[in-house]
């Protein structure tokens, strides 16, 4: 494969430069770059300058509202906004539940949710996970019995990120408990607001609320919320969750939060020389710059035979992706030192302009580092990943 870019990729990349530089907000730019907390309002103002522009659906076809990119204009895009610090589209309404609709959905469906995905008219999260149903995610035990035009769910969903915002939840729900645990799975949409579900925050050891306990307690829920066949939501989950590992390896912020680690590196100093001199230090930063390099390269394999539909290679794409995400968190609380363990939840939330550690760059680290914990868990986790790369590419 021809690994450069042509003159219309090149001339794409000048055009989208252009936008991003001239109509990013510098508050919103300022928080992302300087690891700083968004609220709901950042998200969904930079989401909607991006929908007035007609950039938001960039894998989506253009029939339903999407761009038309090909795969390396989509790439370009996403290097562009993580170059320059734009805050990330949720993935949850436009890069997950979204192509399962197109894919599955019914006319209906399709014509009245994607263009409020499209427009963040709806914030959406996912409801997957359960107390004891992670890993193993087809052990599920939240129900949904059929009731004439209604399905009554009860059970709990755990880890759902955001849910404390959201309007709506695309849910796995178990409608057939004497099936095989594949097989007994249906894909529902429902509504936050319908009586019966409750949201409980999980708080993090970064101290943030990002993360959720969600319970149905006789949650009625109309049966054309229903995405395909009852019973088949397994084979919606699967397709779902290719689309989700693929965008969790994030090339162009791991790019980015590279220079920054080159940075602080540089800024900070062992025996009176800036620690990246240091050539332990300097070897670990070029070993993790090497890998991340052999990523790129590989994520530029992958687009370049797009098929419209993610396979198995997503699974490497998401490990490589995460461990290489971690280890530049781990790095850059090396590089910072002692700077970096002081908490300073007030200048995260940008109650202050300085934090009180005395080091601006290094005062976020440690809630950075913590958080970047669960990279190599969701999405299936690491180790199932493996799994997956044995069974599916190497066919052992």
């Amino acid at each position: 494969m021809d690994l450069n870019y042509t003159a219309d990729d090149l001339a794409f990349r000048d055009q989208v430069r252009s936008y991003l530089e001239a109509n990013l907000p510098s508050d919103l730019q300022q928080k992302v770059l300087n690891h700083k907390r968004m609220n709901k309002d950042d998200f969904v103002r930079w989401h909607k300058i991006l929908a007035k522009q007609g950039w938001v659906g960039t894998g989506w076809p253009v029939e339903y509202g999407g761009t038309g990119w090909t795969p390396t204009q989509r790439h370009i895009f996403e290097e562009e906004c993580a170059r320059i610090g734009t805050p990330a589209i949720l993935p949850f309404g436009v890069n997950m539940v979204a192509p399962v609709i197109m894919a599955f959905g019914n006319q209906a469906q399709k014509d009245y949710y994607l263009p409020r995905i499209l427009n963040c008219d709806d914030w959406w999260c996912q409801g997957y996970s359960e107390p004891g149903s992670g890993s193993d995610l087809a052990s599920l035990k939240t129900r949904a019995e059929r009731e004439g035009d209604f399905y009554i769910v009860n059970g709990q969903k755990t880890w759902t990120t955001l849910a404390q915002h959201a309007d709506m939840i695309f849910c796995l729900v178990r409608t057939d408990p004497s099936a095989r645990k594949q097989e007994g799975i249906s894909f529902l949409l429902i509504d936050m607001k319908t009586p019966g579900i409750t949201v409980r925050p999980i708080i993090m050891l970064d101290e943030d609320h990002e993360v959720n306990e969600v319970f149905f307690d006789n949650v009625k829920v109309p049966v054309q919320n229903l995405i395909g066949e009852e019973n088949k939501g397994w084979t919606y989950a699967k397709y779902l969750l290719g689309h989700e590992r693929t965008n969790i390896a994030a090339v162009g912020r791991a790019k980015r939060e590279l220079q920054f680690l080159k940075r602080v590196a540089t800024e900070h100093q062992k025996n009176g020389q800036p620690l990246l001199n240091d050539p332990v230090y300097a070897n670990k930063v070029a070993s993790l710059e090497i890998e991340l390099m052999a990523l790129e390269i590989t994520v530029l394999r992958v687009i370049s035979q797009d098929s419209g539909r993610p396979g198995p290679e997503a699974s490497l794409l998401k490990i490589k992706g995460t461990e290489i995400q971690q280890r530049l968190t781990e790095l850059m609380m090396e590089a910072a030192g002692p700077y970096s363990l002081p908490f300073d939840p007030a200048f995260l939330e940008g109650e202050h302009e300085h934090s009180v550690v005395g080091d601006d760059d290094a005062a976020p680290l440690a809630s950075y580092y913590f958080n970047y914990r669960k990279t190599s868990i969701y999405g299936g986790s690491n180790e199932i990943q493996k799994n997956i790369i044995t069974q599916m590419i190497l066919g052992l």
